[in-house]
């Protein structure tokens, strides 16, 4: 379920969205790593800063799910997204997937533009990666011993070590992970219910 023994042609064609959202986290890094004005402003224009989101740049609860503050802030994020999203985009189909993925990620960012002052700059996937932790957590709690058994061997331990680890890890957007996990247990639980049966 989560090991990749696909070949890169066989991993495009089978997981797209993913593989875009790879593609697309690979670009805007470059962008934003690139010396003077470019790198700087592709920076300003995707970072999600309170005070403008609450000056009515609403973009930006969207933009800062595909910026990274460093190398090794997208390695991380991406190599999370390469291990652990395929198999939802498999389950839950492309569109969907794109659905939660994005729901997620704006949810987190909603939250923490509510409840951090107006100063607060984020940017990061996690958010979104933590809603699919949490798409996982509703799977395993509707399906219980039904679900997959590398689901339960797997994804458990690592929901309760990612959980804990937010605590313990500097300059972490701790509201956009909790938050991004919440959104994603509860829309799972919606879409994976009507499949109970």
């Amino acid at each position: 379920m989560f090991l990749r023994t696909e070949s890169l042609s066989q991993f495009i064609k089978l997981y797209p969205v993913v593989s875009a959202l790879v593609i697309i986290h690979a670009v805007v890094f470059i962008l934003t790593s690139l010396p003077g004005s470019i790198g700087d402003s592709t920076m300003s224009f995707m970072i999600g800063a309170n005070f403008l989101i609450s000056a009515g740049e609403w973009w930006r609860l969207v933009t800062p799910i595909f910026a990274h503050a460093d190398l090794w802030h997208v390695l991380f994020n991406t190599f999370s997204l390469v291990l652990f999203a395929p198999a939802l985009e498999r389950i839950a189909g492309h569109v969907q997937f794109t659905v939660i993925y994005l729901l997620t990620g704006i949810i987190a960012n909603l939250v923490t533009w509510l409840i951090h002052p107006p100063m607060y700059l984020s940017v990061g996937a996690s958010g979104a990666i933590f809603g699919l932790f949490g798409v996982y957590a509703a799977i395993l709690f509707i399906f219980k011993e039904r679900a997959p058994a590398e689901l339960r061997q797997i994804m458990l331990p690592l929901l309760i070590i990612s959980v804990i680890m937010t605590f313990f890890t500097p300059n972490v957007n701790i509201t956009a992970h909790l938050a991004g996990l919440a959104a994603g247990f509860f829309i799972g639980l919606f879409v994976f219910n009507s499949r109970k049966n």
